[in-house]
C-alpha cells in the first residue's frame, strides 16, 4: 500500500487524479483526509472545522457525494411551536431552520406564535407530482402531429413501459405535448411516494422512450427538454405545478395583528398588494411572495432535500384580505419537491432534523410537506407584519448585525 505521504506527492505532481485515490488507499476514511490535505497544501489552508464530521463518510460516498474532503456547518435554529390543522400534520410542531441569516428564525417563531394564538392554521395538498420532458425531434410538422396523436393512443403501453422500472412511480399523463418546429416536448406526469423522485422518473421516461423510438423512429435529443421544469423558475410550473402544491391559510383576529405584529390588518393588506402583487407584476417576477425562499431554503438545507429546488419552492402567491378587521392569510405555492425516503434524507442530521418533526420515513410525506407550507405561512406572515409596522430594518439592526 502507498503511504500517505507519497499519495499527496502524487497528486501535487499531477501524477494521479483526485478520483483515482481510492486505488491507493485502504478505506474512504483514508481517502477523504488525503484529498483534504492535497486541498490543504495547494491552497495553504488549513481546513480544521472542514476536518470535523460525524456524518457516515462510507454511506455518504455512495450515493451523495463524490470526491469528498469532509463536511461544511450551517447554524441550525428551531422555530415553534407551529399549530397546524392539516390532513396529514395535526399538532403542534417544532421546525428545524438551517441559516446564516440573523433574523429569520426569529421571525419566523413569530409568525408561529400568531398563527398558533389564532388557533392554528389550515395546510392543504392540492395536487402531487413530479415530471419529465424529453425533447424530440421529427422530420416535420406533420410527423410530429402524428406523434402527439400516437402518445395519447398508446398511453396505456408507454405507462406499462414506464412502470415497469419502479415500485413506486405511477406515470398519471403525458400533457401537455408541446411542438415547436418540428420538435416536440412531452410533459411526462408521475406520482412518486415518499421519494421526491426525479431519478426515478428519469429512469421511469427513458424507458417510455425506448418504446416510442421503436415504434415511431423518433429520435431523442435529449432526456431532459426542459418543459419539466426542472430548477429553474418557470411560468408553466406556477400554473401546472411540481412536486408537492401546498395551500396554507390562517384567520387571525383583530386584536391578535395589533398585539402581536404591532399593526392593522388593513396595513398588511396594504403592504401586500403594492409589493408582493404589484411591485412583483412590475419587475417580472414569478414569485408573487416576500420571502418563500428563505423559508424553503432553510427547511431544505436542514433536512437534506435538493437545495436547487430552492428556486421553484421561490414560486408562489401572498394573499392578504380585511374581514371585519381581522385579517384572512394564505400562502400558495405549486412547487415544492421534496422527500422524507432517499437522498440527502439519508444523511445523519438531515434524518434527526426530519425526525425532529415526526416527518422521517416511508409514508411520512405529506406530513413533512403540510408543515413545510405552515411554516411559509408564519414566515411570510411575520415580515408582511414587521413592514407594515415599519419594524424590518429594526430587527435585522438587532438580530442581524448582533
Amino acid at each position: 500500500m502507498v503511504e500517505k505521504h507519497e499519495i499527496i506527492e502524487k497528486l501535487l505532481n499531477g501524477e494521479i487524479k483526485l478520483r483515482e485515490i481510492d486505488k491507493y488507499t485502504v478505506s474512504i476514511g483514508e481517502a477523504v483526509d488525503i484529498r483534504r490535505n492535497f486541498v490543504e497544501e495547494i491552497s495553504k489552508t488549513p481546513l480544521k472545522h472542514i476536518s470535523n464530521y460525524s456524518l457516515n463518510m462510507e454511506d455518504a460516498i455512495k450515493r451523495n457525494i463524490e470526491n469528498p474532503i469532509g463536511t461544511i456547518q450551517i447554524p441550525l435554529g428551531i422555530a415553534g411551536p407551529l399549530k397546524l390543522k392539516g390532513q396529514f400534520a395535526q399538532d403542534d410542531f417544532y421546525v428545524p431552520l438551517a441559516t446564516s441569516e440573523g433574523a429569520l428564525v426569529a421571525s419566523i417563531n413569530r409568525g408561529c406564535s400568531v398563527i398558533s394564538a389564532a388557533g392554528g392554521a389550515i395546510v392543504r395538498i392540492v395536487d402531487d407530482k413530479m415530471t419529465r420532458a424529453p425533447v424530440i425531434k421529427t422530420k416535420s410538422v406533420d410527423e410530429a402531429l402524428k406523434v402527439k396523436i400516437w402518445i395519447k393512443e398508446h398511453f396505456k403501453e408507454l405507462k406499462k413501459a414506464a412502470e415497469v422500472t419502479t415500485k413506486h412511480g405511477k406515470l398519471l399523463k403525458i400533457d401537455p405535448v408541446v411542438i415547436v418546429g418540428r420538435y416536440m416536448y412531452p410533459r411526462f406526469v408521475f406520482k412518486t411516494g415518499d421519494s421526491m423522485g426525479m431519478n426515478m422518473v428519469t429512469i421511469a421516461t427513458d424507458n417510455a422512450l425506448n418504446l416510442l423510438t421503436y415504434k415511431t423512429g423518433v429520435h431523442v435529443v435529449a432526456l431532459s427538454g426542459n418543459l419539466c421544469v426542472d430548477k429553474k423558475p418557470s411560468n408553466l410550473n406556477l400554473v401546472e405545478g411540481r412536486g408537492k402544491s401546498l395551500i396554507a391559510e390562517v384567520m387571525i383576529p383583530k386584536d391578535i395583528v395589533e398585539k402581536k405584529l404591532k399593526t392593522t390588518s388593513k396595513a398588511i393588506v396594504e403592504v401586500n398588494i403594492s409589493k408582493n402583487l404589484i411591485g412583483s407584476a412590475i419587475s417580472g417576477s414569478m414569485g408573487f411572495n416576500a420571502q418563500y425562499a428563505n423559508i424553503i431554503g432553510a427547511i431544505f438545507l436542514a433536512t437534506g432535500q435538493d437545495e436547487a429546488h430552492i428556486v421553484e419552492g421561490s414560486l408562489g402567491i401572498t394573499t392578504a384580505e380585511e374581514m371585519d378587521g381581522d385579517l384572512y392569510f394564505s400562502v400558495t405555492l405549486p412547487d415544492v419537491p421534496l422527500a422524507t425516503i432517499g437522498g440527502g434524507t439519508r444523511l445523519e442530521t438531515a434524518k434527526e432534523c426530519l425526525e425532529i418533526m415526526d416527518a422521517y420515513g416511508t409514508g411520512k410525506v405529506d406530513k413533512f410537506a403540510e408543515i413545510v407550507g405552515g411554516t411559509v405561512l408564519a414566515g411570510e406572515l411575520s415580515l408582511l407584519g414587521a413592514l407594515a409596522a415599519g419594524h424590518l430594518a429594526r430587527a435585522h439592526k438587532e438580530l442581524g448585525r448582533g
